[in-house]
């Protein structure tokens, strides 16, 4: 297996677990290896949204892991990945990572993608931020993470609560240089944006 087909995919407590399960599609349907991680939190959050149990996870991921098991290979920088997606990253999960003092499977991933010099995107769900937040979003984006809030993509003319999840979930994957076919493109799949510029005219 190689680094280029091998992604952690991390889901803590924060509501927009159905941003987690849709990368994990997405990685599938990219033929990319996928690593998961959820915490208890999630788990819940999982059932409260979307009325699925737990084995949805397992059903999406090419491996799932218990938070607790620090000894998995997601945990040593010797496990070669592209990096680590958390979606949803509730404040507590991103607080956590910001520190370095790890208590779970899925924040000591995190910090390994860190120290080894690997991507970490953190789509953090919560607003408004206090200022508490912003500066542990400052730290983290010091440290080399990508602070990314699903945010809606209204130029892209979503039909469906589908259509935003996926627009944010595959402009996510884009940061690890994957491309997946829900993703709409300013200038390319939606007509009113600018050509590219090699095709302007003089």
């Amino acid at each position: 297996m190689t680094i280029q087909s091998r992604l952690i995919v991390g889901l803590s407590g924060a509501s927009g677990v159905i941003y987690g399960l849709r990368a994990l599609d997405a990685l599938r349907q990219l033929g990319v290896e996928t690593h998961a991680v959820a915490t208890k939190a999630a788990e819940m959050t999982l059932s409260y949204e979307t009325g699925l149990k737990p084995s949805a996870l397992k059903d999406r991921a090419d491996h799932l892991y218990k938070l607790p098991d620090v000894g998995a290979p997601i945990a040593s920088g010797s496990f070669r990945t592209l990096g680590m997606l958390i979606a949803p990253c509730s404040v507590r999960t991103m607080s956590e990572i910001a520190t370095g003092v790890t208590s779970s499977l899925l924040t000591r991933a995190a910090d390994v993608v860190l120290k080894e010099r690997r991507l970490l995107v953190l789509m953090v769900r919560e607003t408004p931020f206090h200022l508490g937040h912003l500066r542990t979003m400052t730290q983290l984006a010091e440290m080399g993470a990508v602070i990314m809030p699903p945010l809606p993509a209204f130029y892209a003319h979503p039909e469906t609560v589908d259509d935003i999840v996926d627009q944010s979930v595959g402009r996510a994957l884009d940061l690890f240089g994957l491309d997946w076919d829900r993703t709409k493109r300013w200038g390319e799949d939606i007509a009113e944006g600018r050509r590219p510029a090699s095709r302007r005219e003089p």
